[in-house]
């Protein structure tokens, strides 16, 4: 993997830039992911909060305590949602990045599917 991953909302407004590889690519299945990104599933992968540096326009980026300990920050002008940790997690200082909003190329090697037992019924596929 490139030294330099970046990604963006959809609008443009949060930019951001991670200096290491990214680890633990997990397709959540949850009930809150689902809600959050209004798809059967959210994929993230993380990183050390260290190396990922987030430039936002002004009050772009918002932040929502979804959870005790988990906040999920996304653009407050477009909508997308870009990021989430778990302050009182296994990893606090570890940031867990939405993948769909990569602009360069990420080619995860190894990939879990999570909290399945809330899978949406209509979802059908192999993957699974």
């Amino acid at each position: 993997m490139d030294a330099m991953t970046q990604g963006s909302c959809l609008c443009g407004a949060v930019t951001y830039h991670v200096s290491t590889s990214l680890k633990a690519v997990t397709h959540c299945h949850c009930k809150t992911c689902q809600k959050s990104h209004g798809a059967a599933f959210a994929t993230y992968a993380s990183a050390p909060q260290s190396a990922v540096t987030i430039i936002a326009l002004r009050d772009a980026l918002k932040s929502y305590e979804s959870s005790p300990g988990i906040t999920r920050q996304f653009c407050s002008a477009c909508g997308s949602s870009l990021f989430w940790s778990d302050a009182k997690g296994q990893y606090p200082e570890w940031i867990s990045i939405a993948l769909g909003t990569l602009d360069t190329s990420f080619n995860a090697e190894n990939q879990v599917h999570t909290c399945t037992n809330s899978k949406v019924p209509w979802l059908r596929g192999q993957f699974l």
